[in-house]
């Protein structure tokens, strides 16, 4: 006779995990508790109501079909009581909490398109559901996306209607953003611009459809900006884009040019080889890093002193630009770091480039306008206030600055 104490578990994989078995049975109680407290008061308004006997007209019914509810648990069963009238009128209730056909909690509603967003096909939504939340998480087809895409495009043509005069804009980031195409041989040329508020408060202002940033392209954004109640901001930030700086000049003549310095350096350093970059890169970051626009102006002296006998290109590409690069001094030191690139657009779409990239040119030129705006939208949420916000104010009012420090009396009668 053999004697062991070792016991073979034949489902091993499948044993059940005791503490979210507990989770879903209390989730299950309390839902049931809620829904009964729903029912309570949806029968008190018919409390008044008598048959001749001196009975309740509404009465209860028993109860709905028990439906499993899809939750970060897992799936929950919920049964929903019904209800019936003794003199035939109709009379049905309805549940708030888990209302008619819904098979999905709404955090995982929420949780789908930024699986999407992120790079996860339609197709394979089910998979990755699974994965999250396990074997029993079922229901989520593709069908699921194609109706959040269609709800994406509503809450789209609405955003792009709401008025902006209600908030003093105070700098404005714009950039065009490039995506592959479906089916075409020219990428999407999505014109964006972000901007920050009087209170410090970034949001998107447009995402649009653009025509490789023509002025053109740029003067319809800005005049719909404009249509909407935008204010002309004090300073915009882009790159070297000739068509954005255009239309500015056409709609919003007193905003001053800010150049992007990241663009900027990328521009000059594609003019030099690459054994030379390195050195040249520290140069042009000695500009943009100076505590005074007098030691910038120095170290930009000295960077086309240094590099316009062999590279003539490299030293034309920074000096054209060169009271637009500057334009920061002008401007609380507090808000250099943020108004010295356009990295706000840039940091916000880098997923962008990995939804179509992932999905091989798949999208439409519609649906990589809703999906930047629903990114756009994920992104503001974890937006913090810009850095030195309390300046806003002074800047919307005309306070002059001086190196980033606010000017004072003298110096302003000096200057």
């Amino acid at each position: 006779m053999e004697t062991s104490n070792i016991v073979d578990f034949a489902i091993k994989d499948g044993i059940p995990d005791a503490l979210t078995e507990m989770l879903r049975t209390g989730a299950q109680g309390l839902i049931a508790v809620a829904v009964e407290a729903e029912l309570e008061v949806y029968m008190a308004q018919f409390a008044a109501l008598r048959t001749a006997a001196d009975h309740a007209v509404v009465v209860r019914n028993g109860y709905h079909p028990e439906r499993p509810i899809q939750t970060g648990i897992g799936p929950v069963n919920v049964s929903i009581p019904k209800v019936r009238s003794k003199d035939g009128t109709p009379v049905t209730f309805h549940s708030a909490l888990v209302p008619p056909y819904v098979r999905k909690a709404m955090t995982l509603e929420a949780a789908l398109p930024w699986l999407y967003l992120k790079g996860i096909s339609t197709g394979e939504m089910g998979a990755a559901m699974k994965a999250l939340m396990g074997p029993a998480a079922t229901g989520f087809s593709a069908n699921t996306i194609s109706r959040l895409k269609r709800v994406w495009a509503k809450e789209y043509e609405g955003w792009r209607d709401e008025p902006l005069g209600d908030d003093q804009w105070v700098y404005i980031w714009a950039d065009g953003i490039y995506s592959g195409l479906r089916g075409e041989e020219d990428k999407l040329c999505a014109l964006v611009i972000i901007g920050v508020n009087a209170l410090g408060q970034k949001k998107f202002l447009a995402i649009e459809d653009g025509v490789r940033e023509s002025t053109q392209s740029w003067r319809e954004v800005l005049l719909k900006l404009k249509d909407r109640g935008m204010n002309a901001p004090k300073l915009a930030i882009g790159d070297g884009a000739m068509g954005f700086w255009a239309a500015l000049d056409e709609v919003y003549p007193p905003t001053r040019h800010q150049r992007c310095w990241q663009h900027k350096t990328m521009n000059v350093l594609n003019c030099l080889p690459k054994l030379s970059q390195p050195k040249a890169k520290a140069a042009l970051h000695d500009i943009w890093q100076a505590e005074t626009k007098a030691d910038a102006q120095k170290a930009f002296n000295l960077f086309i002193k240094t590099y316009e006998p062999k590279y003539p290109k490299a030293a034309l590409s920074l000096q054209k630009d060169r009271e637009e690069l500057m334009a920061f001094f002008d401007f609380p030191a507090q808000h250099w770091m943020s108004i010295r690139t356009t990295n706000p657009i840039e940091s916000a779409f880098a997923t962008i480039r990995h939804r179509t990239k992932r999905s091989k040119g798949c999208l439409t030129r519609d649906g990589i306008l809703h999906m930047m705006f629903k990114l756009g939208q994920c992104a503001e949420e974890n937006w913090r206030k810009l850095r030195g916000f309390d300046y806003l104010p002074k800047v919307i009012t005309g306070v002059k600055f001086k190196d980033g420090i606010e000017a004072t009396q003298n110096d302003q009668v000096a200057a």
